[in-house]
């Protein structure tokens, strides 16, 4: 068993590819058309981290429902924790490439730490080796 993809509600399919696969090096696995449950079109938009198995959906928002959660998906919190086996590296490639950090890297036991904002608004953990 393996938890095979998560959902992030965007507003628009490509800035949210241009930022996942031009900024975080992400991979783009899938970008196809697709219908909504009702018949309408939309896309079908998987990226990853290279190696890793587990994906994210980018889910344009459809309604006023799903409008109102992106870039609150986790109620403020950190709510996606991504590591890199080179923390200083892929801090300094971030912030050159203008992603906004909203802590300053720190040491805990569990390796170096910076929270981020993505695209949308949502919080992560960039997180160096333990």
């Amino acid at each position: 068993m393996q938890l095979e993809l998560v959902s992030i509600v965007v507003d628009e399919y490509q800035p949210a590819i241009d930022f996942f696969v031009d900024v975080l090096g992400f991979e783009l696995v899938e970008d196809s058309p697709s219908l909504t449950n009702d018949g309408r079109p939309k896309r079908w938009v998987v990226v990853r981290p290279p190696g890793a198995q587990t994906g994210l959906l980018l889910a344009r928002a459809d309604g006023e429902r799903q409008a109102a959660v992106v870039g609150d998906q986790f109620a403020g919190r950190v709510g996606l924790f991504l590591r890199v086996d080179d923390f200083d590296a892929a801090y300094e490639r971030m912030a050159a490439a203008g992603v906004e950090f909203v802590t300053t890297p720190r040491a805990e036991p569990y390796g170096q730490v910076v929270v981020f904002v993505d695209i949308a608004g949502n919080r992560w953990d960039l997180l160096g080796p333990r």
